[in-house]
C-alpha cells in the first residue's frame, strides 16, 4: 500500500524520572478545550466569568471516575477474570475510559457544583455540551498513542498500522473463527480518527441548531447525545478489539447503548421543546444572581464637586448609566 497511517512506536516519553504519556496528554488537552469553549458560551448566555472553571473542579474528577467505572464494568474480565490482576483496574494511564460513565458522573458532579454556586443546571450543561464533543475528538488521539479502538482490516489508503503485540485476542475475525488471524502488513480502519472527525462535524451541527432554533432547557445536551450516538453506533460496528460484554441480539453492547440513548434524547428534545420553547431568561437560581458591578464613574463624579455634579445632571449622565448597564 502506498499510503497508511502509522502508529506510534511508543506512547510514553520519559522526562527524567517523570513519564509523559500521550494518552494522558490528549485527555488533559481535551478537558482544557471543553472548559475554554464552555466558559465562552456560558458568558454569552449571561453567566459570570469563572463559573465554568469552578464547576469543573466538581465535574472533572467525577467524570474521570465515572468513565473508568463504566469501562471496568463493561470489560470486567480484563481485570477480574482468571489470571488477571484487579489492581490494574486503577491504571487509568493505560487507557480505558467509557464516555457514558464520564458523562453521567461528570453531570452529577456539575449538578453538585451548580447547587453550591446557585447556578441553574440545564443552562450550564447546554453551555458545556458542544465543548465536550471537541474534548472527545482530542481525546480519541490518545487511543492512537495506545494502539487501541481500531476497526476491521481494510485496504483503504488511510488504513491504520497496528503492531502485532496490540492485535486483539477476544475478537471473532475472520467471521466464525473465534479468534483473530491477520496477515503480516494488514492495516485496519482507524476508528479513532473516524470518531474524531465525526465529533468535530457534530460540534458544528449542534452550534448551528442551537442558534437556528434558540435551544435551551437541556435541549442542546439532547442534540449532543443524538449527534454523538448516531456516529458512535456505526463506528462501534467496525471495531474488532477485545470483546467487552457479550453481544445482545447480534449487536455489541455499546451499539445498544447508543440506540437507547439516541431514542431517549430525541424524546426529551421533543417534549421539552413543547413545554419550554426558547432559552431560559436567567442562568442563576432565584435570589442567587451575582451582584451588579459598581459603576466606576460614580466616584469620579463625586470628586468633581458641586459644579461637576450640576454639569453631570441630565442627558450626559443618563448616557453613561446606559453604557454601564450594557457592560
Amino acid at each position: 500500500m502506498l499510503l497508511t497511517i502509522p502508529s506510534p512506536s511508543d506512547g510514553v516519553w520519559d522526562l527524567g524520572p517523570v513519564p509523559i504519556r500521550g494518552y494522558a496528554l490528549c485527555i488533559i488537552l481535551g478537558i482544557v478545550a471543553a472548559i475554554w469553549i464552555g466558559e465562552r458560551r456560558w458568558v454569552a448566555r449571561g453567566g459570570r466569568p469563572g463559573d465554568v472553571q469552578d464547576i469543573a473542579i466538581w465535574a472533572v474528577p467525577f467524570g474521570i471516575i465515572g468513565a473508568r467505572l463504566y469501562h471496568v464494568a463493561t470489560d470486567w474480565e480484563r481485570y477480574f477474570g482468571d489470571g488477571q490482576n484487579p489492581v490494574t483496574a486503577l491504571y487509568v494511564w493505560r487507557g480505558g475510559l467509557g464516555i457514558w460513565g464520564g458523562v453521567a458522573l461528570g453531570a452529577f458532579g456539575a449538578y453538585l457544583g451548580c447547587r453550591a454556586k446557585g447556578i441553574r443546571f440545564l443552562p450550564l450543561v447546554d453551555a458545556l455540551a458542544p465543548g465536550v464533543l471537541v474534548a472527545q475528538a482530542i481525546g480519541r488521539w490518545g487511543n492512537w498513542f495506545n494502539q487501541e479502538l481500531y476497526g476491521r482490516p481494510t485496504d483503504l489508503p488511510w488504513g491504520l498500522e497496528i503492531d502485532r503485540s496490540h492485535w486483539p485476542t477476544g475478537c471473532d475475525y475472520p467471521e466464525g473463527s473465534g479468534t483473530c488471524t491477520f496477515e503480516v502488513g494488514t492495516t485496519f480502519h482507524p476508528t479513532f480518527l473516524y470518531e474524531c472527525i465525526w465529533n468535530l462535524l457534530a460540534f458544528a451541527v449542534v452550534i448551528w441548531l442551537e442558534r437556528r432554533y434558540r435551544l435551551g432547557h437541556g435541549r442542546v445536551l439532547a442534540v449532543y447525545v443524538m449527534a454523538y450516538t448516531l456516529g458512535r453506533g456505526w463506528i462501534e460496528y467496525l471495531r474488532i478489539d477485545d470483546v467487552q460484554l457479550e453481544d445482545v441480539l447480534g449487536l455489541r453492547f455499546n451499539v445498544w447503548t447508543s440506540i437507547v440513548l439516541f431514542v431517549a434524547a430525541a424524546a426529551y428534545l421533543v417534549v421539552m421543546g413543547r413545554r419550554h420553547p426558547g432559552q431560559e431568561d436567567t442562568v442563576y437560581l432565584e435570589g442567587r444572581e451575582p451582584a451588579p458591578e459598581t459603576d466606576k464613574t460614580d466616584g469620579a463624579d463625586e470628586a468633581d464637586g458641586a459644579g461637576g455634579a450640576d454639569e453631570a445632571v441630565g442627558q450626559p449622565q443618563k448616557d453613561a448609566d446606559e453604557v454601564s448597564t450594557d457592560d
